[in-house]
């Protein structure tokens, strides 16, 4: 997989999963993303007469709306293909889908679909310069939140994640963002990542990936630094999984009470949408623990550093990593590294709808 992901060169082609992706690479995604959160004037003409293609065959507006932000601010035009109302619903393939957008000049393709390997189609098939972004495809990972969640905790902990421990609870089964989360937390030196959750809802062979599995909410979130809330995916269960969501609240809930019996520095992370009342109390989920907010307000920085490791000028992964703020006691404003033209890029076409 890092051999689609990675050109010749050494830079990032697609991101598709954070599995096969270095520390050095990762290390610079978060370091890009600082400059561009700190940064006073938030548009940038990095990805000026870039065109970048949001085509989402699942709904998700919020993932949608944030990355048409990103992209805007980078100075990209952006295309918003609603797929229910395109020639996909004649029956259009994900071929001719892809050559038609292709020949309009698109440069980065944002790919959400229900099947797993979408975002890779898109890849191994485009044309030399045409990349591919993952933003949420079947099951195996969600590489953008896995990035976002690091960041996040970043700000807050530090960049020695080699100290923390980490629980992941809640749907793993279902989740793509657990996966991501996992593979990005090894590659940056985490040790102690647990998974918490009934059994029918923990995938098979999880203990492969590196983490403790724990069916006990108190047993499992004992000591964490961060722990992570996934939501009941019911729309991906097929089956029976659960007697009821009163039962999953009562078992694996974070309410105020559990809330109170751990480190009063524990940080609340969810992917979002949140579930009231399943997986998290209301009063926790906007509590002065809660990271939830920040996770939305630093997704579009995230967003943006991806599409500048992709198609903007490249940062040398041997330059030293800028400061978090957690570290350093101050919030980055520096300038945003690659602005410019992507080295090796394509020439800019004329042709197509801009």
């Amino acid at each position: 997989m890092s051999g689609l992901q990675i050109g010749a060169d050494g830079r990032l082609r697609h991101l598709l999963t954070i599995d096969g992706l270095g520390k050095p690479l990762l290390t610079a995604i978060l370091d890009r993303a600082e400059s561009f959160a700190g940064r006073e004037r938030k548009k940038v003409p990095l990805l000026h007469g870039r065109t970048v293609v949001n085509l989402f065959f699942e709904a998700s507006t919020r993932t949608r709306t944030t990355f048409e932000i990103a992209a805007k601010r980078l100075s990209a035009d952006v295309i918003n293909l609603q797929v229910a109302a395109s020639s996909t619903s004649k029956g259009e393939t994900l071929l001719d889908t892809l050559k038609t957008m292709e020949a309009m000049g698109t440069d980065l393709f944002v790919v959400r679909h229900e099947a797993s390997g979408a975002a890779h189609f898109f890849a191994e098939r485009a044309a030399p310069g045409a990349a591919s972004l993952k933003a949420g495809t079947g099951r195996p990972g969600h590489p953008r939140k896995g990035l976002l969640d690091r960041f996040t905790f970043r700000r807050h902990r530090g960049a020695d994640f080699a100290k923390l421990k980490v629980a992941i609870v809640g749907d793993v089964l279902h989740s793509r963002v657990a996966r991501s989360d996992i593979h990005a937390l090894r590659t940056l030196g985490c040790r102690d990542i647990r998974v918490v959750a009934p059994r029918t809802l923990v995938p098979v062979g999880i203990e492969r990936m590196g983490v403790a599995v724990h069916h006990d909410f108190d047993t499992g979130l004992e000591n964490v630094d961060v722990v992570i809330l996934l939501r009941l995916q019911k729309e991906r269960m097929v089956g029976a999984f659960l007697p009821s969501t009163a039962e999953f609240h009562r078992d694996f809930g974070l309410t105020r009470a559990r809330l109170a019996k751990l480190r009063r520095d524990l940080l609340v992370m969810h992917p979002g949408p949140i579930n009231r009342g399943v997986e998290i109390e209301g009063e926790v989920a906007y509590g002065s623990q809660s990271l939830i907010l920040e996770q939305v307000e630093h997704g579009i920085a995230v967003r943006m550093a991806v599409m500048a490791e992709i198609l903007g000028e490249p940062r040398r992964l041997d330059d030293g990593p800028m400061s978090s703020p957690a570290s350093s006691g101050t919030r980055t404003t520096g300038t945003v590294p690659g602005i410019g033209t992507r080295a090796g890029s394509r020439p800019k076409r004329r042709r197509g709808v801009r």
